[in-house]
């Protein structure tokens, strides 16, 4: 009798220590970290396994009992959930919220703000500062038609069609010259189409091309549809669009920041609208829709001329000789 109840004592032990020892896990594992909130980036690599992934979490300090972490994902099944990307986590959170957070999918998203009025290179430039594109490579498909083509875009290039917004991009996913040039694309047509109504792309182009003229042209809301109203004069009017900006992206690059006389009178520049009558070859910028909208609905005026008060806004004029004295007042004279 002495052997069974020694046995049983036995027995009652492990079983109690099984029970203790698993509801001690479980609680490890279901249990707040701790108190003090700290955010942390985890990056997971596709391929990465679950073993690799503890150990990165419990070396960035995400966890604090690797073990836990392990063998709770294998005992759930949410080990072979756990997906690939950036995920933002804190280190407070439980080993269980953790694994789930880690499995859904929802990655951090990074906001990438592309402003109204940047040239595709200056658009491309930020993208590489930011490490998602290399420079080169979005510039040749930037130039690709047979890509651009794909996105609705029957053009020598993209320039006018880079939409810009402020995008929400995931990490993971959105990285690359082809997948952003598209996303910007779609963007356009997007925030876009409601505009076309059933025009041709040649109409859509052009509109987009003013649109660009006008975007450079002025920051001032109210004074989009009065600049449109200006340049439709002049195109109506078989008058050259004299528009310093087209002048300037001519110029590319390189240019250092001073318009000078030699620039207005260079015919080898194709963009100098000085000496070459009608739009410049492509759009010089990517126009917001306020500008596009005012590309498609100009103001009613007899102003054939505007000159910078040098505050952002412009002032007017209907003749030539209004124009001049507007420039000597407000340039000339400044000087």
């Amino acid at each position: 009798m002495s052997w069974k109840k020694a046995l049983l004592f036995s027995l009652v032990l492990i079983l109690a220590g099984a029970l203790f020892g698993g509801g001690y896990f479980y609680y490890l594992a279901v249990a707040p970290q701790g108190t003090d909130s700290r955010k942390e980036i985890v990056r997971i690599s596709p391929g990465q396994s679950f073993k690799n992934t503890t150990a990165q979490l419990e070396e960035q300090g995400v966890i604090r009992k690797g073990w836990v972490f392990y063998f709770w994902g294998r005992i759930t099944g949410q080990a072979i959930r756990v997906q690939a990307g950036h995920f933002q986590v804190d280190a407070a959170w439980s080993v269980e919220k953790i694994l789930k957070h880690l499995s859904s999918g929802r990655e951090v998203l990074y906001r990438l703000q592309i402003p109204e009025g940047l040239t595709w290179w200056e658009i491309g430039r930020i993208l590489e500062e930011r490490e998602l594109v290399d420079f080169y490579e979005f510039r040749n498909l930037v130039h690709d038609q047979e890509f651009l083509a794909q996105h609705g875009i029957h053009a020598t290039s993209a320039e006018g069609f880079l939409f810009p917004e402020t995008y929400l991009l995931s990490p993971s996913r959105d990285l690359g010259a082809e997948r952003l040039i598209g996303i910007m694309i779609n963007q356009f047509w997007k925030s876009t189409g409601d505009l076309w109504n059933g025009m041709s792309f040649e109409q859509i182009y052009d509109t987009v091309n003013l649109g660009s003229l006008i975007e450079k042209e002025t920051g001032k809301a109210h004074e989009r549809r009065k600049v449109s109203g200006v340049f439709h004069n002049r195109l109506d009017s078989n008058m050259l669009l004299q528009c310093d900006p087209t002048v300037i992206y001519g110029l590319g690059e390189g240019f250092e920041g001073r318009l000078r006389r030699s620039h207005l009178d260079d015919r080898e520049n194709h963009y100098n609208t000085y000496r070459f009558r009608g739009f410049p070859p492509t759009p010089i910028c990517s126009p917001g829709r306020a500008s596009i909208q005012a590309a498609l609905d100009p103001q009613d005026h007899n102003y054939y001329y505007f000159v910078s008060r040098n505050d952002g806004s412009h002032q007017f004029s209907k003749t030539l000789q209004e124009h001049n004295r507007a420039v000597y007042q407000y340039q000339i004279r400044v000087r």
